[in-house]
């Protein structure tokens, strides 16, 4: 019988199965930031177990509040600072060289097919993309981890997700997202893996199949993952070319961790796509998703464009060709965050920052302040925002605040029209 992509991850790294029903992996990254690790650190300091198990397979960032906002902020950004410095991590990306932690760590190469990794992130998930297991944990298992390189796991149960068809015009991988956890649940993946396969999938490049995987988390999955192909190693070549004689030889190596045709899978979820349409968020669950004409006309205060779910140059692409020569609502504040320095100037040298200024969007530096409501955007009690992020908790922005999560082009049509608006209608001024 076949194997899943997740079974042969475990099965290459597992390391101990010290009783039924939990499996010790081996690590091959454990990533950090500044608002979960120095919980981990402060503990494993007073335990007297200072130590990491390889500086070379830990990876650091300060990106949730960037840069600090006050003394509390600042002393959590410390403890990380000063933890990475007396470890000697060189992938320490501090204030100026950093940028949003699931999109800084794909950027620099850290993740590869067939890995295992771990952050006290729930998002962590997004990395499967890659081919990889990626899980968020809590503070004891991150301690561990950075300690052992280790971590403990439920063996692997996986929920396939094979999506075909073509998409309409107007339609994300935000939008697939959404519509997949409306259709099952913010529960219907409890640890469990999401595996997303089909044509849909195929023709997706990197930055979407991040954001679909993103938001696993928001069905309860432990990870969401794709298998490996000519477009994963197309993105790692620059990272991965030192290890292989093609990108032929690379492909047919990752091609082997890839599930089997005749795989096992816990359920199958099979959806045609072809009358998708641009999906969005009401209330305060994920998994409350409508079509965005039936949302059609309700106001928003604000709208917000980045994170790690949407803030890849391709979101600010899609964003861009919505805005260009517009100008926003006057009652709406428009915010972008580019979610790394690399595609801030990126998006600066295609001419997509000007657009956005233009529009009369607020271009603010790599952060995950607003998407938490932690800074660079919250909101006042009763404000609306439309919102490329992947929560809409109640006050997940701000105390008292509403969030509808939606794609990049559906967010810069509402901010044109100051109301949910979907992009392929909305004509603005334009």
């Amino acid at each position: 019988m076949g194997k899943t992509i997740a079974e042969k991850i475990f099965d290459s790294h597992q390391v101990d199965a010290p009783y039924p029903g939990t499996t010790v992996l081996r690590l091959d990254a454990v990533f950090c930031h500044e608002i979960t690790t120095p919980t981990a650190i402060t503990d494993l300091m007073a335990r007297g177990k200072d130590r990491v198990f390889d500086p070379a397979k830990v990876k650091a960032v300060i990106d949730h509040v960037s840069p600090a906002k006050d003394s509390k902020t600042a002393e959590q950004g410390k403890v990380l600072r000063d933890w990475a410095h007396r470890h000697d991590i060189k992938d320490f990306f501090d204030i100026g060289r950093n940028g949003v932690c699931h999109a800084i760590f794909p950027e620099q190469g850290f993740v590869r097919p067939g890995y295992t990794i771990i952050m006290g992130d729930s998002h962590t998930c997004t990395h499967g993309a890659f081919g990889a297991f990626a899980a968020g944990v809590g503070t004891t298992d991150l301690e561990v981890g950075i300690l052992k390189g280790v971590c403990a796991f439920k063996p692997p149960k996986t929920m396939k997700f094979e999506l075909v068809g073509k998409l309409p015009e107007g339609v994300y991988a935000k939008d697939i997202i959404l519509f997949l956890i409306g259709k099952i649940g913010v529960n219907g993946a409890t640890n469990m893996i999401m595996e997303f396969t089909g044509p849909v999938i195929d023709a997706m490049g990197m930055d979407s199949r991040m954001t679909v995987c993103n938001m696993a988390i928001e069905a309860g999955a432990t990870c969401g993952i794709c298998n490996p192909d000519a477009t994963t190693v197309d993105y790692l070549w620059p990272f991965i070319k030192m290890d292989f004689a093609s990108k032929k030889d690379a492909l047919a190596a990752y091609a082997a961790i890839a599930s089997d045709s005749d795989a096992q899978y816990e359920k199958v979820c099979k959806f045609d796509l072809s009358s998708l349409e641009p999906m969005a968020t009401f209330d305060y669950r994920p998994d409350n998703v409508k079509p965005v004409r039936e949302l059609a006309g309700a106001t928003v205060d604000q709208v917000y464009i980045g994170s790690c779910t949407n803030g890849r140059i391709e979101d600010l692409r899609i964003a861009a060709a919505v805005l260009k020569g517009a100008k926003i609502h006057a009652r709406v504040r428009g915010i972008l965050s580019p979610a790394t320095p690399q595609i801030y100037r990126q998006a600066l040298d295609e001419g997509l920052i000007a657009i956005f200024m233009d529009a009369g969007f607020c271009v603010t530096n790599p952060t995950c302040g607003a998407c938490l409501g932690m800074s660079n955007g919250v909101l006042a009690p009763k404000e609306v925002c439309a919102s490329t992020t992947n929560r809409n908790f109640y006050g997940r922005m701000g105390k008292g605040g509403m969030v509808h999560l939606m794609s990049p082009a559906t967010a810069a049509a509402t901010a044109l029209a100051g109301c949910i608006t979907n992009s392929v209608l909305y004509k603005g001024g334009k």
